[in-house]
């Protein structure tokens, strides 16, 4: 994400690539692809997708990451909020269904906690709250990396009897579809890495635009399937009351906890930042991959919560970046923004 889109004018920030996918959402509900067309678009999707992991390997720097191994502590504490911290309390809203939550839709939340952390934002918000930016880059490509296999795993062990089911198909599928291009995208970088940093903002709308298009092709798929029947209005405000749990335990567990860790407030801020938050560019072919014709229903969850995280993140940070420069060898004890 942009600092355009971070550095937003009111208290109450709407990404717009949010408002896109919506679009391409309605577009999808309206002209669902099928036929011929249907075809067209999940080989479009799947070469999409391959796409995306192969531009992701080819933009990580194995050089940063190694270095960034240096504030390892950090690093591990952001990994165990993303893969430990977020699945317990995705399993712990089991209970939740299925008076608040359907089946299909605590599949779909328990999803969203297990994708990988995001980088952009998790930068852009530790930039304005004037945190460890050094740190938030490596702890955001870390999280993504590890969540090429991580979340896979971790969606076949905890959703293996679940919406969309799993099997040794599915995991070739991802190992072909995700692994296979990042792989290819780390050994080519010696060649790509300088054009991608010379056209950022090229590849950017390629990013972008790609997910679109995997959007519109679940979408269509649970059109076909009829899975939007299953979902109220009633149940939507249910599952965004949840998330709105979830956002404001993890934002305050990734804070307190790393202060009680012993970190300052500038690491303190890279954490909280990169531990609370979900990768929507990561989750979407994913989810599109893992879940196949239900992917519709599970990416939803990620969507809503994607977009809270931008909306609270944005009015902590810049709160954080109100607060006064602290003085040399001061205690870090100051209370957490969320909290007050």
């Amino acid at each position: 994400m942009s600092s355009r889109t971070t550095l937003l004018p009111s208290w109450l920030p709407i990404d717009p690539y949010i408002v896109t996918l919506l679009g391409t959402v309605g577009l999808a509900a309206l002209f669902p692809a099928s036929g011929t067309a249907a075809d067209i678009a999940n080989g479009a999707s799947t070469a999409a997708i391959a796409l995306l992991f192969l531009l992701y390997g080819a933009r990580l720097s194995t050089r940063e990451a190694l270095e960034g191994l240096r504030h390892w502590r950090l690093h591990l504490t952001v990994l165990a909020c993303t893969f430990l911290a977020f699945p317990l309390l995705g399993l712990a809203a089991k209970g939740l269904v299925p008076t608040v939550l359907t089946p299909p839709l605590y599949s779909g939340f328990l999803f969203l906690c297990l994708v990988p952390s995001t980088i952009q934002s998790s930068i852009a918000f530790t930039s304005i709250a004037r945190g460890n930016v050094p740190a938030a880059i490596c702890a955001g490509s870390f999280s993504s990396l590890a969540g090429i296999v991580l979340t896979p795993l971790l969606a076949a062990a905890l959703l293996g009897g679940g919406t969309g089911g799993f099997s040794a198909d599915s995991l070739l599928k991802i190992v072909l579809q995700l692994l296979v291009p990042f792989v290819a995208g780390q050994l080519l970088r010696p060649w790509l890495g300088g054009p991608l940093v010379r056209h950022k903002k090229v590849l950017g709308r390629v990013d972008r635009g790609s997910i679109l298009l995997v959007v519109y092709t679940a979408f269509s798929l649970g059109m076909a399937a009829g899975v939007w029947h299953q979902v109220t209005p009633a149940r939507l405000a249910l599952l965004l009351a949840v998330e709105t749990v979830l956002l404001a335990v993890m934002l305050a567990l990734s804070w307190y906890g790393a202060k009680r860790l012993g970190f300052g407030r500038e690491d303190r801020i890279a954490i909280q930042f990169a531990g609370s938050k979900k990768s929507l560019a990561a989750g979407l072919p994913m989810a599109s991959v893992l879940f196949g014709a239900q992917a519709s229903l599970a990416v939803l969850p990620l969507m809503l919560f994607h977009q809270m995280q931008l909306m609270v993140c944005a009015v902590i940070a810049k709160r954080r970046a109100r607060d006064p420069e602290p003085s040399a060898g001061a205690r870090d004890d100051e209370p957490s923004v969320a909290a007050r």
